[in-house]
């Protein structure tokens, strides 16, 4: 009998080994003095003072389990959206409640819809649960309402749209939105991922809670990691009808959240006055940015994010790989976004109001 590499040690199930392991923006310029890190669409105005105050203050009680409910931040998070926390899920990020979703919603020979451009995790996690990823083509950098439509077949479980989407910073209209959820059989989950969507201005914009009040197959997921500033602690929350609540706590961790996360994000949520000069710093940085690089001659994909998908010349010498060592040897780190389909765009995350004169003035010399 011959011995193969299964006899000789544990090996994955099948189809994990298929998996791109996610690979986060780089973080460290070595040799350089001063990095200013723009690949993570972390906000430059950092955390809320309350909530690092509420952060220092569970330090007190480490010795004790969490509130398994995150029973606090649900009530906030409740309170600042108008919402009924029996709907409301909390997570260690809205990564894991995306995985959790495909976990309790996909199984082998079922399928989930992403976009062309859409985030990556959606790939891994539905991969992961054993299912297949289809791809719906996306029109001028946009999520197109008819191509993911026509990716839906009936062994489609699940549809994922990024609105805003990362890394494009494009969204759909909340009537598009609704024209796709009308689409959709009743028994396919839309679930609509609404990282970005506490820095949209636009009249034609909704992040999702009137579909989820009204339907049973609609789920909203939002995260602290953005605007809130709280990134390094992992808190996300999903907004969903009570059924799909019940389903995913069935395998949820029993101490998902930990207790400074709990905290921290309670009252983050309730100062309303951090997120908007949050607000209102993106929405002086976003437009001035987008038209000094435009003016540098690159084309920028229309954001509504707090970051900028920045597209670069055919020219060999001027290329996004080019440009990245370039910014990196200067201390100015970007995210290169091959992965997503963008080979020669690297996306730009507003950072404080230095880096991002800095990195114009960057780019001007580059580009010289």
């Amino acid at each position: 009998m011959t011995t193969t590499l299964k006899d000789l040690r544990p090996t994955p199930k099948a189809g994990v080994l298929d998996i791109e392991a996610y690979v986060p923006g780089k973080e460290h310029a070595p040799g350089v003095a001063k990095v200013h890190k723009l690949s993570s669409n972390e906000t430059p105005l950092g955390a809320s003072r309350h909530a690092i105050e509420a952060y220092g203050a569970a330090a007190e009680r480490l010795e004790i389990y969490p509130d398994g409910q995150a029973t606090a931040l649900k009530k906030a998070i409740a309170e600042m959206h108008g919402l009924n926390a029996g709907n409301i899920l909390c997570g260690n990020g809205s990564d894991e409640l995306l995985g959790l979703l495909c976990q309790t919603y996909l199984a082998p020979g079922d399928e989930a819809v992403y976009t062309e451009h859409g985030f990556m995790v959606y790939k891994i996690y539905i991969m992961a649960a054993g299912a297949t990823p289809v791809v719906a083509k996306e029109k001028t950098e946009q999520a197109h309402v008819d191509s993911i439509l026509a990716a839906v077949t009936p062994r489609t479980r699940i549809v994922f749209l990024a609105n805003p989407n990362n890394p494009t910073g494009t969204y759909v209209p909340f009537e598009e939105v609704r024209r796709l959820h009308a689409g959709l059989p009743k028994n396919v989950l839309l679930v609509l991922d609404a990282a970005y969507a506490e820095y949209v201005r636009r009249n034609d914009y909704e992040a999702g809670v009137e579909l989820v009040s009204n339907f049973e197959n609609v789920v909203m997921t939002r995260t602290f990691s953005k605007i809130h500033g709280l990134a390094g602690l992992r808190i996300g929350w999903m907004f969903a009808p009570a059924h799909v609540i019940d389903a995913v706590n069935r395998i949820r961790g029993p101490f998902n959240l930990n207790s400074a996360a709990i905290a921290a994000g309670a009252a983050a949520i309730r100062d309303r006055a951090h997120v908007d000069a949050a607000v209102a710093f993106n929405e002086k940085w976003l437009p001035w940015l987008t038209e000094q690089l435009t003016a540098l001659g690159l084309r920028i994909t229309p954001s509504v994010g707090n970051f900028l998908l920045v597209h670069f010349p055919d020219d060999p010498a001027k290329s996004a790989e080019k440009a990245d060592a370039y910014l990196t040897s200067k201390g100015y780190i970007l995210r290169r976004v091959g992965g997503y389909g963008f080979p020669n765009a690297l996306r730009l995350t507003i950072g404080s109001e230095e880096a991002n004169r800095g990195v114009v003035a960057a780019l001007s010399e580059f580009l010289k």
